[in-house]
């Protein structure tokens, strides 16, 4: 996938790095010693001010430049060091298959744009590695320090924390998985004349299409067919925000994204004609299809915390493993509901349930949560949410979106309450309650798990132990 952002929005990752390709490729290999090529043919690459073709795959945290040091024995011990030199068979040498894998990038157009970058780096390295391997001195002199070593300065976990899949992974879980709740206004693909249910939204479609131009009408079709699809139309819809408006995605400010703030908004009020006036995608913010997200409800949970890592990936935020968000959810259609709440606690405060599985061999619940969801107490005294259930560290970069496999066995649940009274969420609203948070928990004995608010397993507040 083609995605431009990196750093800032006006600038893009996607370039044809033609100076680094033809003056790495300008020198001949063939009589020169390891040092002459290095200096020939790998120092064009660390001078370049050119991203390397890491960037086809990773948003952030690597570069081919950080494995690369001034010296060119340094450079060859640091990489032998790290066992990314294979010195019996030079070319299955770890550096030059990094250097390959956007050769099995799916994506056809990124293959292309970054080609030529590919394959100067690749010539580059192996007649470099192949000379260095075939120096029997240099293949000998003693191991650098780790200290000596050049390395990226993030972690592995790090780095592939920003790969692009994985990115794009999250998107299909956070925020595509969302897209229904914009029905059909941006999503105009997914209307199925044969749906008895979907004829109320062809009206209003035709009645839709016929008061606006149709450039407006393009506009609004922000969701894709896929995922990918819809991800590169926002980054690359943000990086041509006219000025005084909001962009879609903000990675200066993730919450004050026009795709969060924009379904939070109420509709414009009516002119003396009875004509709505026009909306706004600045503030005082409006939208013609009204309120669709709610603050602190559990699409908005998704879509925040979404929002606010991928700011940080693309702005190189990121340092080390403990600072990376699990984003092991995946989206279901279960809902969890609590009826009568507590009297103390006030409307509008934002609640977190958490779901554990009662475990028969160990005779105890579950220590990690199978689900979650985020609600606010309604004036009503309930919290609702749909759930999302819970995985390991996602991190293959493979989306698991079909919400018809997404459900819980039926069987004797737990749910633990957490109540953010004291508005931690308004700080960062990407946290997950903690133990100063907590207030209870209830049992479901039997839970059968069906889909729709309707069929909501549910739990009461006078039950909270």
């Amino acid at each position: 996938m083609r995605l431009t952002h990196r750093n800032i929005l006006s600038v893009t990752l996607v370039v044809v790095f033609c100076g680094t390709a033809a003056t790495a490729q300008e020198f001949p290999s063939e009589g020169l010693s390891p040092a002459e090529l290095f200096n020939a043919r790998i120092m064009p690459i660390f001078r370049s001010s050119d991203p390397s073709s890491c960037v086809q795959c990773h948003l952030s945290s690597v570069d081919l430049k950080n494995y690369i040091l001034p010296s060119h024995e340094k450079t060859f011990l640091s990489l032998r060091d790290q066992g990314l030199i294979n010195l019996e068979t030079p070319k299955k040498s770890k550096i030059l298959t990094l250097i390959q894998m956007g050769d099995k990038d799916p994506d056809s157009k990124a293959r292309r744009i970054h080609e030529k970058t590919r394959l100067a780096e690749y010539n580059a390295f192996v007649s470099w590695v192949e000379a260095c391997c075939n120096d029997s001195k240099l293949r000998s002199l003693p191991p650098l320090t780790t200290e000596e070593r050049a390395a990226p300065a993030s972690s592995n976990e790090v780095i592939r924390h920003a790969r692009i899949s994985r990115v794009v992974d999250s998107f299909a879980r956070n925020v595509w998985s969302q897209r229904m709740r914009c029905f059909p206004c941006h999503t105009p693909h997914e209307i199925d004349p044969s749906n008895g249910r979907h004829q109320v939204a062809i009206k209003n479609m035709k009645k839709f299409e016929q008061q606006y131009p149709v450039e407006l009408i393009e506009r609004l079709k922000i969701f894709k067919e896929s995922p990918e699809a819809t991800l590169q139309y926002l980054v690359d819809k943000s990086q041509s925000t006219p000025e005084g408006q909001t962009p879609l995605l903000n990675l200066a400010e993730p919450a004050d994204s026009l795709l969060l703030l924009k379904p939070m908004s109420k509709i414009p009020p009516k002119k003396a004609d009875g004509t709505f006036e026009l909306q706004s995608s600045s503030g005082p913010m409006t939208h013609m299809g009204g309120l669709k997200l709610h603050k602190n409800d559990q699409s908005y949970k998704s879509i925040i915390s979404w929002l606010t890592d991928y700011a940080a990936v693309v702005n190189g935020q990121y340092k080390s493993v403990g600072e990376l968000p699990a984003d092991n959810w995946r989206g279901s259609k279960l809902v969890l509901r609590m009826i009568e709440t507590p009297a103390a606690w006030k409307v509008g405060t934002p609640v977190q349930l958490f779901v554990h599985q009662w475990d028969e061999t160990s005779k105890s619940w579950t220590d990690q949560a199978v689900a979650f969801t985020q609600g606010t107490v309604t004036a009503r005294h309930m919290v609702n949410g749909t759930l999302f259930l819970l995985t390991g560290r996602q991190q293959s970069g493979k989306s698991q979106l079909d919400s018809r496999s997404a459900t819980l066995p039926r069987g004797r649940y737990q749910v633990r309450v957490y109540v953010d009274s004291n508005g931690v969420l308004a700080t960062d609203p990407t946290l997950m309650l903690g133990e100063q948070q907590f207030v209870g928990r209830a049992e479901i004995k039997s839970a059968q798990w069906r889909e729709g608010f309707r069929q909501a397993a549910s739990i009461t507040g006078a039950a909270l132990k």
